[in-house]
């Protein structure tokens, strides 16, 4: 292995041996940003929330767009985007040996036509971006085959689900994070297999449960404990009837927070895997300091790698592929290097917006083409001639930004050249600054754009119960309690939907009083960083060390270590300081199956 000094913090970090392989086989120079600083420089070319209203400049059409109206470039709406209305390469240009790669390739990008969104075959879904196969779904986000979901991030092969994130073929879901095949179930976390659940943490296969954690196939528990049918039934009517009241409902969520406190906590979650080091890793192997991934190989620094992905490295977005390093959604890639948004694409580098494309160097837009530089057409042999000298002389004439970062071959985009800032892109919900922090970085910031609606409502004049709420509040504009004053994306205002307010009569849910962004934020604080660090079990023997929160686990087996204090370390993405009692793998079996 070999130490480096990231470019970006300033810090130390360790280039693995796996790493070092993996970059001679692919034929690129180790990185000079550490893991950390790479994934948020990735993430600042991705906008998934941040929509606006603007023109096709093509069809002069309204339009809802990722790209804000004062952006560079043209932008088309999607349908224009894809048809031959207009030819890319006529955007060509012959490179450049007197000006960095970077210049050139960002010259390019403010001429070339973006698509709106990042959607294929969505119906009735205008508001929802980086999506496939969705029908009747409104602010969804980075999902797929969904039907009548609304407010939600990562949401797949589900239906009438409301305010989750990261959920998958549940239906009449809401307000939960990290649940598969669930049905009828609302403020849970962590779960699988679950029906008629509510305030539940790491339960699988169980069936009229609330206020539990980690239990297996149980049915009819409250607070962990099992509970007559009749008086289990008597106790459900209560607290569903007290959660059509939004002041209960904050209530029942302060109870459910102590349940998760007192709960044991597996260090990593996943299932099937081997040789993996991270969190929500599912049927994979060799895997090391990557997160939602599922039936991968010989994945390194990843995010949301799926669908047989192997042999990539700092991937975000990514799946089907092989051969793939520093790339942002793309999918079904062999050989790529420094792309963003692509699909079936082979041997191609710096390139983005490129589909069904081959050998490509630097160039934006391209569909169905081959041996392409700055969207100029080459023969294969000029093409391979000349890849080879642009890759010199990125090395010799490198691009430095505003913070004096350099760029030569190897290295992701500059974050100069992001269409979007900080506080619109991904980076800020993984990893959010304050404005001044983020300028400080040399990272761009968005100002709020200036509001021209009314607020008609504000949240404390909301009724109290759903019961309480007619068909005009459909017409109210709805101030956000955070008031635009946190951190969160806060569009200081909303309106209730039609769906969404059948939903929640459904449900017995009450009337929301944060934007969709604001509680997108909120279940994003129910999820573990992005990040590891090296902890002990906490089992003590009978029963578990004394948490942060002052709490302690008693056991209910007996481990294999015995009353002596467990001997496992691990990689973990609960911080030392955190509060929550965290078990090895072999302590959590023992309490929990």
């Amino acid at each position: 292995m070999m130490k480096q000094q990231c470019q970006n913090c300033k810090t130390e970090f360790v280039i693995e041996e796996e790493d070092l392989s993996f970059y001679q086989k692919i034929n690129v120079p180790p990185p000079t940003w550490c893991p950390e600083c790479r994934t948020i420089r990735r993430m600042i070319f991705r906008n998934e929330r941040a929509l606006y209203k603007r023109k096709c400049d093509a069809t002069e059409k309204d339009i809802i767009s990722m790209y804000s109206p004062e952006s560079p470039f043209p932008v088309y709406e999607q349908k224009y985007w894809w048809s031959d209305n207009w030819d890319p390469l006529e955007y060509g240009t012959e490179y450049d040996f007197t000006k960095p790669f970077f210049d050139q390739l960002n010259s390019l990008s403010k001429r070339v036509p973006r698509y709106a969104l990042y959607n294929v075959n969505t119906v009735n879904s205008e508001y929802c971006n980086i999506n496939i196969d969705l029908k009747d779904c409104y602010l969804l986000f980075g999902s797929g085959m969904s039907e009548n979901c609304l407010y939600g991030d990562t949401v797949h092969k589900s239906r009438d689900c409301i305010d989750n994130n990261w959920v998958g073929e549940s239906e009449r879901s809401a307000h939960s994070v990290d649940l598969q095949r669930c049905y009828n179930v609302a403020f849970a976390q962590n779960c699988q297999d679950c029906n008629d659940c509510f305030f539940v943490y790491d339960c699988r296969g169980c069936k009229n449960v609330v206020f539990s954690s980690g239990l297996r196939n149980k049915e009819y528990y409250v607070f962990n404990r099992p509970t007559p049918k009749e008086e289990y039934k008597k106790f459900f009517a209560t607290l569903h009837e007290s959660l059509g009241s939004h002041k209960n409902m904050q209530e029942s969520i302060d109870k459910f927070e102590k349940v998760k406190q007192s709960a044991i906590h597996r260090y990593m979650i996943g299932k099937n895997y081997a040789r993996a080091t991270g969190n929500f890793i599912y049927n994979s192997k060799d895997v090391r300091n990557s997160y939602v991934v599922s039936g991968v190989e010989n994945i390194a620094h990843g995010i949301k790698a799926l669908f047989g992905q192997k042999d990539s490295a700092d991937i975000f977005g990514v799946s089907g592929g092989q051969l793939v390093y520093e790339a942002l959604n793309v999918d079904y890639c062999s050989g790529g290097k420094f792309l963003l948004n692509g699909t079936s694409v082979i041997d191609c580098q710096y390139s983005i917006d490129i589909h069904n494309a081959e050998h490509l160097f630097g160039c934006i837009g391209l569909r169905n083409k081959q041996y392409c530089i700055l969207n100029k057409q080459y023969a294969r042999e000029e093409w391979e001639a000349l890849v080879p000298k642009i890759i010199a002389h990125m090395n010799e004439s490198p691009y430095v930004d505003s913070m004096e970062r350099i760029y030569r071959y190897g290295e992701f985009f500059p974050v100069d050249i992001s269409p979007f800032a900080y506080n619109e892109s991904v980076a800020q919900q993984y990893f959010p600054l304050t404005e001044d922090v983020a300028r400080e970085k040399g990272y761009r910031w968005r100002e709020a754009d200036r509001r021209y609606y009314t607020v008609t409502r504000q949240p404390e004049e909301l009724p109290d119960h759903i019961s309480g709420v007619n068909e005009k509040i459909l017409e109210e504009v709805i101030g956000c309690d955070h008031k635009g004053k946190c951190n969160e994306q806060c569009t200081t205002a909303f309106k209730v939907i039609p769906q969404e307010l059948q939903f929640y009569r459904k449900m017995n849910l009450p009337l929301p009083r944060l934007c969709s962004n604001c509680r997108h934020y909120q279940r994003l604080k129910q999820r573990n960083p992005l990040k590891l660090w090296h902890r002990a079990c906490m089992c003590a023997g009978v029963q578990s060390a004394e948490s942060k929160a002052k709490i302690v686990y008693t056991n209910t087996a007996v481990h294999f270590h015995g009353e002596s204090h467990c001997p496992n370390e691990f990689e973990t993405s609960y911080a030392p300081e955190r509060s929550e009692i965290v078990y090895c793998e072999a302590c959590y079996q023992n309490e929990v199956i």
